[in-house]
């Protein structure tokens, strides 16, 4: 359960360390975001001389989060902490080459088929 104020581990080589979620894309009255929703985030930590810098906004997808969420076959999935990979503008397409770390299924169900094909572990 992703909702504003959230604070989030970026898993991709763009240069963000820590993001913060301040809106849940998909509704006007949609509270929280799980896995494979994107949101509007803003860069609370980035490494320097990157693609992405501190205090810039980004919309980001969901691929951990803590809270457990269930699978349509009864499996109940969870993670060690919330992470998001960072996307390129409005598209589904990642703005970085590399993902570190396991990546959700329901990511790749979702349409974001670039960012399951690149990850490193597919849970």
């Amino acid at each position: 359960m992703i909702q504003p104020r959230t604070m989030l581990k970026v898993v991709d080589n763009t240069g963000a360390k820590e993001v913060q979620c301040f809106h849940v894309l998909g509704g006007t009255r949609r509270r929280y975001a799980q896995l494979g929703d994107v949101i509007v985030a803003s860069v609370k930590k980035a490494e320097p001389r990157k693609a992405v810098k501190k205090h810039e906004v980004v919309r980001a997808v969901v691929v951990r989060q803590k809270k457990a969420s269930r699978r349509q076959n009864g499996i109940y999935i969870r993670f060690d902490d919330n992470a998001v990979v960072i996307l390129d503008g409005k598209t589904k397409e990642p703005k970085g080459g590399r993902i570190t770390g396991p990546v959700a299924k329901e990511v790749k169900e979702k349409g974001f088929d670039k960012i399951a094909t690149i990850a490193e572990e597919l849970i």
